[in-house]
């Protein structure tokens, strides 16, 4: 190779001296170059989730069809497993415990609790698993990866919504008729669904980064259920004991035990807002804003680091 020919190979591989001195982050920007897999910002975030809607519907339908496809029963579980668990509550805390006593249409009552907290506990079981569990799928494609916790929580959403035509015929079953507190139902369960998509998105980020979350969840959701008064009245088993004040508030402001005193204020006629902490729809809104926001926000901040390492 000639001489010439060497420095001209040379001068071809070497960047122009106007870049020498500038950092890589600078020399990005001045040739419009940006990062793979960015964190776009919030706004930018909130409409891509937004335009991935259908997608979101869609994956939810098909993990739902599918969690139930190897059984011989099928989709019979939705309704049969909170339905056993409630039998379950019933014989140990309504029968032998007593815990039914002095609380009117006890197995309503414990039905809808367990329904309620069902919801909130699978949704976030299932997002403490939505990220380590699809890695797969974070790894390959691209796309917010919000959409994986909210696809989850609006699964557990329409699993519920089966329950709820088994928890209707309980309810008439037992003499509850329909009357217009049912449509409370529907901003209920909207303010829980919010609560729950936010607090899946916090247990997804925490999740991805210590999959061994998923093993200590269900011992801190089980301590979680006995603290919302699923299988008993908080008022009744607090009455007459000397308890310090702000235990009584964090029962009585405990989120699932509000969706689950409003839900039971909706549909049984004996559950009266004389039952109700004071100022549980505030309490209900402020749970679904403040987890909402907080759990979407502490979700995206995170965005560029799902699925490495």
């Amino acid at each position: 190779m000639s001489e010439t020919t060497h420095d001209s190979a040379v001068a071809m591989s070497a960047p122009p001296a106007s870049d020498e001195g500038l950092s890589p982050a600078q020399r990005a920007q001045k040739y419009g170059l940006s990062q793979s897999g960015a964190r776009p910002s919030l706004p930018d975030y909130v409409r891509q989730l937004w335009q991935r809607r259908h997608f979101i519907s869609a994956f939810a339908s098909a993990k739902l069809t599918a969690q139930y496809s190897q059984a011989k029963l099928g989709q019979v579980w939705q309704v049969a497993t909170p339905l056993l668990n409630a039998l379950v509550y019933y014989l140990i805390f309504g029968l032998l415990i007593g815990t039914r006593k002095g609380v009117p249409d006890f197995v309503p009552f414990l039905v809808t609790g367990v329904f309620i907290f069902t919801f909130t506990q699978s949704s976030v079981m299932a997002g403490t698993r939505a990220i380590s569990g699809n890695l797969g799928l974070v790894r390959a494609l691209h796309f917010p990866r919000a959409c994986l916790p909210v696809s989850f929580c609006l699964m557990q959403l329409q699993q519920l919504l089966f329950s709820m035509g088994v928890l209707v015929l309980i309810l008439l079953g037992f003499g509850q008729m329909p009357t217009w507190s049912w449509l409370l139902v529907i901003p209920a369960l909207t303010l829980q669904f919010v609560f729950n998509t936010g607090l899946a998105m916090v247990m997804a980020r925490l999740g991805a980064k210590t999959p061994d979350l998923a093993q200590l969840m269900p011992f801190i959701m089980r301590t979680w259920m006995y603290a919302s008064g699923v299988m008993f009245s908080i008022d009744l088993i607090l009455k007459g004991k000397h308890v310090p004040h702000f235990v009584e508030v964090l029962l009585n402001g405990n989120p699932a035990a509000v969706y689950i005193d409003l839900m039971r204020f909706a549909l049984i006629d004996s559950f009266t807002h004389k039952q109700l902490p004071p100022h549980v729809w505030a309490f209900a809104g402020g749970w679904a804003l403040l987890m909402g926001v907080v759990g979407f926000v502490y979700f995206w901040k995170a965005e560029e680091r799902y699925g490495r390492g």
